[in-house]
């Protein structure tokens, strides 16, 4: 079953499941990312830290987790079981969640929306970073790349993505996703 035929609460476990593999292969969290400046850590430390706060300002809050610089593994499964806990409490996830900057909609929505797509494309990062191949959904990547298309203008003004690479017409969704949010989808670790 494609993670796009999934309610948010399962869609969340199956993503969030699918970058704790790749976390708990890699090796060197110094390495580089395809996102510049990045180092794998710091995959791990954008979700870990933007989320709560994101969350915080529409008045939901995250338990606090490990700081993700000793130990980016224990960092990332403390944060990924609290989000998911919320998804599986159906008070929590089903209550209308109201931030300034996102149409109300319930908690699970918002969540999917802006989480879990994140924990998706940033699964490929992290993967790359590892030198780990990695094969994400291809119907639920040519879900995004539909409901991002309509949004470029505001994506790229916001800063978080960078110029699309060009891919070749016929690639497939993966790789026309992560051209579209910036990505090199040849993009592959230096080697020493």
């Amino acid at each position: 079953m494609s993670l796009a035929d999934l309610a948010p609460g399962e869609r969340h476990r199956s993503a969030a499941a699918g970058l704790t593999q790749v976390v708990r292969q890699v090796a060197d969290w110094d390495a580089p990312t395809p996102v510049p400046q990045w180092r794998a850590r710091d995959v791990v430390d954008h979700l870990v830290t933007w989320f709560p706060g994101f969350l915080a300002g529409g008045g939901v809050s995250l338990p606090p987790v490990p700081p993700v610089e000793p130990d980016p593994v224990r960092a990332w499964e403390a944060h990924t079981a609290a989000v998911q806990e919320l998804l599986d409490d159906p008070a929590r996830a089903g209550r209308t969640f109201e931030h300034p900057h996102v149409p109300p909609q319930s908690l699970a929505a918002t969540i999917d929306a802006f989480y879990t797509a994140d924990v998706v494309m940033h699964t490929w990062d992290l993967a790359r970073s590892a030198g780990i191949d990695v094969e994400l959904d291809a119907t639920y990547c040519t879900q995004l790349l539909e409901g991002m298309v309509g949004m470029e203008e505001v994506m790229r003004g916001s800063g978080q993505y960078g110029p699309a690479v060009p891919v070749p017409a016929h690639a497939d969704p993966q790789t026309r996703l992560m051209g579209f949010i910036g990505r090199d989808p040849a993009w592959r670790p230096p080697t020493a």
